[in-house]
């Protein structure tokens, strides 16, 4: 992906999966370093991984 800008970030993040935002942020952490941009981004990426965990634990709950 391109250099990640903060109007794309405000309308398009909320579509990619949780390893598109990981490459995303990884590439920002390693060139660029903009700390609004990595902030946005790690906030992001824990919000998908905290959804992945949870339906993980409920699914566990589930099916006991």
């Amino acid at each position: 992906m391109n250099r990640v800008y903060w109007r794309w970030l405000t309308t398009d993040l909320r579509h990619l999966t949780e390893p598109q935002v990981k490459r995303l942020l990884d590439k920002e952490v390693d060139t660029e370093q903009r700390r609004a941009v990595v902030i946005r981004l790690h906030q992001r990426y824990c919000a998908l991984r905290a959804k992945r965990e949870r339906e993980a634990l409920m699914h566990l709950i589930a099916n006991g």
